[in-house]
């Protein structure tokens, strides 16, 4: 169906164009197919399939309100108006979003309401509760039904088994106190839509209280990181352990192999190589993370396990609680296809995502401070000191938890992870934030030159 085919085709592409959770920003697509989908009763969503101009082909989701008059309150999110009526992106309408979750308490664990399907009967639903969209960058959209539940609406859909509300499950049926309960989820012939989940109350983004803790930090001029009142290490310690503690029952819940180390090796080989065209300051160091590499590959065959992992782990993807650390967001790094985010891989890669995520919140703060020459070297020195310690609490939380202590060829592989993260996020800043291109590559200089300590030989790695 081509642009001219559809009367609502250019105002939806105009609105996809310009949403934040929109991923093919920059590229130019044509729409060629607007469907709806029932999901339950009267309820439906809208698709649309895109295909670019230099190539590939995505799936989208866009839920419509549709009214004969205009809505002052939602107006904001005006999709435009054809067929003689106004149609909204209605995550934005508590109206259209009661019908949602409505659909949701009809459902029961061994009865579908349509598409929607229900985990547990153990938790009523709070109907009465109203909905308010999460704000911010992201690649869904978040509704709140007031401080009880939590639904998650995938805007980028891909046919198969979704890893967040497959290993939201896992962890739920486990009784995993680091995961926010899974109570049901949306899907029709495989395709996943939606899910719903339980509100964290008392819960406090990982990312901004890390970065609270480094503002103390510099606010106290000479002091070091563990004399300062907003310490953070306690806290690393408890998401190192409550990390481990994830990791320990994905182990049990899903199949576990031995770490292909060859073939690990050779995706950060490649990585690093595609990488170098988008970042040309790579290549003065690709000999040295080639050996960095290379260590990895001689590592011995099989004494590594690979097994379900979140995948894209980050401060930003955990939630502190009175209860204690929650992990959110078990998609997987949102670049990587379907197939490529539900493989097994090493628990390391999770662990480097959380050690370069110490590095990015102090050098974050750091960055924006102005300073002589001399409080800039006092910033610095501060900045290193914090991000070791914060690290090293992290692992000893995580070891603590597991039970054994590191071993020499796992510092080799987060060593290795590391610099393979920072490395993926040279690119990503290059093209989406080019002004901060300087953390990673900064963080790759000190991985790499052997004399300088960084989030890894803080710990002996």
């Amino acid at each position: 169906m081509s642009r001219d085919a559809h009367p609502s085709t250019q105002a939806l592409a105009a609105y996809l164009a310009g949403a934040r959770w929109f991923g093919g920003k920059g590229r130019g697509f044509e729409i060629t197919e607007v469907r709806e989908v029932a999901l339950a009763d009267e309820l439906t969503t809208t698709l649309l399939t895109l295909a670019y101009d230099d190539g590939g082909a995505d799936l989208y989701q866009l839920p419509l309100a549709t009214y004969a008059e205009p809505q002052e309150r939602i107006s904001h999110a005006l999709v435009g108006e054809w067929d003689e009526e106004f149609h909204y992106d209605a995550v934005h309408d508590r109206e259209a979003m009661q019908e949602w979750l409505q659909a949701f308490d009809r459902a029961a664990p061994s009865s579908p309401h349509g598409a929607f399907q229900r985990t547990s009967a153990e938790h009523d639903l709070d109907l009465d509760s109203h909905s308010s969209l999460y704000s911010g960058e992201q690649s869904n959209s978040s509704v709140a039904f007031g401080e009880d539940s939590l639904m998650k609406l995938f805007r980028r859909l891909t046919p198969g088994s979704n890893p967040d509300i497959e290993i939201h499950e896992a962890l739920t049926r486990a009784g995993s106190t680091h995961v926010a309960a899974l109570y049901g989820y949306v899907v029709v012939d495989e395709v996943y839509f939606a899910m719903l989940q339980q509100f964290l109350r008392t819960a406090s983004d990982g990312w901004d209280l890390a970065l609270a803790s480094t503002r103390n930090l510099f606010a106290e001029g000479d002091l070091h990181a563990e004399e300062v009142g907003g310490d953070f290490a306690a806290e690393s310690h408890r998401l190192g352990a409550a990390v481990a503690e994830v990791h320990q029952v994905l182990a049990e819940a899903f199949p576990v192999e031995p770490l292909d180390v060859t073939a690990t090796v050779e995706a950060m080989r490649r990585r690093l190589a595609a990488a170098a065209t988008v970042v040309p300051e790579l290549a003065e160091h690709r000999d040295a993370l080639d050996q960095r590499f290379a260590a990895v590959a001689a590592l011995p065959a099989g004494e590594h396990r690979a097994q379900r992992i979140h995948g894209d782990l980050h401060l930003g993807q955990t939630l502190r609680t009175s209860l204690g650390w929650k992990l959110v967001d078990f998609e997987g790094e949102p670049v990587k296809d379907l197939a490529e985010r539900r493989l097994a891989d090493s628990p390391w890669r999770d662990v480097a995502g959380m050690l370069r995520s110490f590095d990015y919140a102090v050098r974050a703060v750091a960055r924006d401070i102005s300073a002589t020459e001399e409080e800039a070297f006092q910033i610095a020195y501060r900045s290193g000191e914090w991000v070791k310690r914060n690290s090293a609490a992290f692992l000893d939380g995580y070891v603590a938890e597991r039970g054994e202590p590191l071993t020499a060829d796992e510092q080799t592989l987060i060593t290795a992870y590391v610099a393979d993260k920072a490395v993926y996020e040279a690119v990503y800043e290059t093209r989406n934030r080019p002004t901060w291109v300087d953390i990673p590559l900064a963080a790759l200089q000190k991985i790499l030159d052997p004399g300088t300590e960084d989030a890894t030989t803080a710990t002996e790695l």
